[in-house]
């Protein structure tokens, strides 16, 4: 019997972030946009995902959250977690989060202007 993996990879745009801080610890939440192309149309269908992650608090760890801001393009692996929670009226309450124990932003290179290869044309005059 094959090893069953609660793993994945994926990379979008950062919605909000908001980043929160323990004695020990710090969470970054934030949300990510994914998208993909609908099947036989021109149109992308987009969802947001709620991710955290976790750091200790040393400052080499929490300059990372840096690239967790609004509208950075980043790659992210890690863990899902469901989270189940009663509120005050009794009501039961799931949802699912992805951890991201690993993070990148994804620097994408703007394409540079292409230079005109005109040459001009001299004539000497004798």
């Amino acid at each position: 019997m094959e090893k069953i993996q609660n793993n994945f990879k994926i990379s979008g745009f950062v919605g909000y972030s908001e980043v929160r801080s323990f004695d020990t610890a710090s969470v970054c939440r934030f949300s990510i946009s994914v998208s993909r192309k609908e099947k036989g149309k021109d149109d992308y269908t987009s969802a947001f995902m709620n991710v955290e992650a976790w750091k200790k608090n040393d400052m080499e760890e929490l300059d990372s959250f840096k690239y967790l801001a609004k509208g950075n393009l980043v790659q992210i692996e890690g863990f899902i977690k469901p989270e189940e929670w009663e509120d005050e009226q009794g009501q039961k309450h799931n949802k699912i989060v992805f951890v991201a124990n690993k993070f990148e932003q994804i620097v994408t290179k703007k394409p540079e202007a292409k230079k005109s290869e005109t040459k001009k044309k001299t004539s000497k005059k004798k």
